[in-house]
């Protein structure tokens, strides 16, 4: 987990983990993140409020396995849980969330505000009345000249007509201008 995650944050602008956090000996997300970036991991005083806050406010007990969940790798900063109370956290670009979908959406949606960095994407589509055998070629010479682009191939039938819609990403917009520009010659949309 940890050489994936060190690698990844290394060449993205943000990483994100789901599981692992957890209260059991095999979640072992944590450790290997703080191993990741050489940083200690230990109990958090304010993770630890957290989880005995909700566990008294539920009537559970705080137990060793409970506590597990307050350990948090030195220098990361808590991301709130307003399902199950559990913090995840953020180290450098690596966002560690819960496991459980409905909890990880609900940890998500208080770290997409606070991104920021990275180009926006842009995209662009053309639609044409012809199948995917009849313009691949166009697309992988298109492709080809424009490699910084992503170029995506998404086909249709409609009133018995095959068609694709073609759509062009990149953060250049003249780039992505360009390329469609070629493609609707190309393929005489």
């Amino acid at each position: 987990i940890g050489a994936a995650v060190r690698a990844l944050a290394d060449s993205h602008d943000h990483v994100f983990t789901s599981g692992g956090i957890g209260p059991t000996h095999d979640d072992i997300t944590a450790d290997s993140i703080a191993a990741a970036f050489d940083v200690q991991i230990g109990l958090r005083d304010d993770a630890r409020a957290i989880l005995a806050a909700h566990y008294e406010k539920t009537g559970m007990t705080m137990n060793e396995a409970r506590l597990r969940m307050a350990r948090i790798p030195r220098g990361a900063e808590l991301i709130d849980n307003p399902v199950s109370a559990a913090p995840g956290f953020t180290l450098r670009n690596v966002h560690v969330m819960a496991g459980v979908p409905a909890i990880f959406r609900a940890m998500l949606a208080s770290v997409l505000p606070t991104l920021t960095g990275g180009a926006p994407l842009l995209s662009q589509t053309l639609r044409v009345m012809r199948g995917e055998g009849d313009i691949a070629a166009n697309l992988a010479a298109v492709a080809a000249d424009f490699p910084d682009l992503s170029i995506g191939c998404y086909p249709f039938q409609k009133d018995g007509a095959f068609g694709a819609n073609v759509v062009v990403r990149g953060d250049d917009g003249a780039r992505v201008g360009a390329a469609m520009t070629r493609l609707a010659k190309d393929l005489g949309a």
